[in-house]
């Protein structure tokens, strides 16, 4: 299981950091916490620390989508 959760405008980021930290727990293999207010992205993965990506261009889904890649630019505006 692999997780991607878009911020709102009326989200609070600790509950979704909250959220996000359960699913890993739970056994998704890979998280992105997308934050288009703050233009960066939380990746969470089992057993390391949150990696915090500033308005990146590109995200990749790694070993664990092997190819996938979401243009973030489009998301930015």
């Amino acid at each position: 299981m692999n997780v991607v959760e878009l911020r709102s405008g009326s989200d609070r980021l600790e509950p979704l950091q909250a959220k996000m930290r359960e699913y890993i727990e739970n056994g998704a293999r890979l998280g992105w916490l997308i934050d288009p207010i703050q233009r960066r992205v939380e990746i969470y993965r089992p057993g390391l620390a949150v990696e915090v990506l500033e308005n990146p261009a590109l995200m990749s889904g790694e070993q664990v989508l092997p190819g996938f890649t979401l243009n973030m630019r489009r998301l930015w505006g």
